[in-house]
């Protein structure tokens, strides 16, 4: 079939497998050429939210700078009639066949994260206890393993309406009318900490080590973000702030008594579809690109992620690795004071006569459209391409046929 990108709002329905390919690839190579990194006790890797954003790249970087063993749990979806892979499932693909080339052992588990059944199919496959948990998911819904009950997340705020600017995704242009978000109830805010809180991830913990399936002192990772000020009221202060504080508590808990070196990260803003979604994000984006690029300090996904692991190979060494409020800040590029200032500046000058020049809007449509497989380079996108995976073939592990 010939693929085009089928794109609404913060959604597009259809990915190319050869694009996903393409873009798997060019970050294999940025990690060959940044080198490997010495974390001798990394040997066996399992990263939950792994086909897609920070969490493919946490994959990629234990597999290809340190050599580890990886295990990738991700629900994603193969092609079926005439709709197209998800994004996720072509990455996990091309990434399973660049780890099988090289020798890299690389299990795809294809699998609601949430569920019993994924955490003990994960464990079938731990030969070694694992030193490294990655936990990495960005989740509209959760049900609860237990009760069955479903949760869904709300981006709202908390106590009072939110009204910002921002940009309508289909025309690039800034919204005539300012974003209005009313504030969440109790049961959202309930909701949304239960869905992207830290509740799953202590279930994982707990699995893995009754079962003897991590080891003591391993490291354990989480994902997080702060953002400025302009933000805060939609994201730190709002639902999903909440969830990230009970995120953050719950590691300080796994913290206690020293089992384990549990870490949450925050890290750089990036175009992701879950960013994409938050209002006044692709905004901010977009002018923090053109700004941190003026400044050549630009990072993706895979370049926040490598100085991540190199952090971590340093505080081996007895470098900290985390703040007063006990946070490791791969944000801090971003949130530097003189680049705050000039994003700042341009968010309250933005219009759509001067966007083009204060912000960059080529940059963030093209990371849009390449996190589907989209207007990369040397891919003919007018040729006829089968869409599905060999699955079995590549070793996938599918709880959902």
């Amino acid at each position: 079939m010939i693929i085009e990108p089928k794109i609404k709002g913060f959604i597009c329905t259809t990915a190319h497998p050869a694009g996903c390919e393409k873009n798997v690839l060019n970050n294999v190579r940025l990690l060959d050429n940044n080198g490997a990194i010495n974390l001798p006790d990394i040997k066996n890797v399992l990263v939950v939210g792994a086909s897609a954003g920070y969490g493919l790249a946490s994959a990629m970087t234990a597999s290809f700078s340190l050599g580890a063993n990886v295990i990738a749990v991700a629900l994603e979806k193969n092609a079926k009639n005439n709709r197209t892979a998800t994004a996720g499932f072509y990455n996990l693909a091309a990434y399973k066949k660049q780890a099988d080339a090289r020798g890299l052992s690389l299990t795809p588990i294809i699998a609601d994260a949430f569920s019993h059944q994924a955490k003990e199919k994960a464990g079938e496959f731990i030969d070694a206890p694992l030193d490294m948990l990655i936990y990495c998911i960005a989740a509209p819904a959760r049900v609860d393993p237990d009760t069955g009950e479903k949760y869904s997340s709300a981006l709202k705020p908390i106590g009072s309406e939110y009204r910002s600017k921002g940009i309508d995704l289909s025309t690039y242009k800034i919204n005539e009318n300012p974003i209005s978000i009313a504030p969440a109830s109790e049961t959202e805010i309930a909701s949304t900490v239960k869905v992207m809180g830290g509740e799953d991830l202590k279930l994982w913990v707990d699995y893995l080590a009754q079962n003897g399936k991590l080891r003591s002192n391993a490291i354990i990772l989480a994902y997080s973000y702060i953002g400025p000020a302009l933000t805060h009221d939609i994201y730190l202060n709002g639902t999903i702030g909440a969830a990230k504080d009970h995120l953050k508590q719950t590691i300080d808990n796994l913290n206690l008594g020293g089992a384990y070196k549990a870490y949450v990260s925050v890290n750089k803003a990036v175009v992701t579809q879950a960013s994409s979604a938050i209002p006044a994000l692709p905004l901010y984006i977009s002018i923090l690109f053109k700004v941190m690029k003026e400044q050549n300090i630009h990072e993706d996904c895979t370049e926040q992620i490598y100085r991540l692991f190199k952090l971590l190979e340093k505080s081996e060494s007895g470098e900290n690795l985390t703040d007063e409020n006990g946070l490791i800040r791969i944000d801090d590029w971003e949130m530097r004071d003189d680049i705050q200032r000039e994003v700042a500046d341009r968010w309250t000058r933005a219009t759509n006569d001067n966007l083009d020049e204060l912000a960059d809007l080529t940059g963030y449509r093209g990371d849009f459209v390449k996190l589907f497989g989209f207007g990369l380079d040397g891919i003919d996108y007018s040729a006829d391409i089968d869409s599905a995976v060999d699955e079995r073939a590549l070793g996938f592990v599918n709880l959902t046929e």
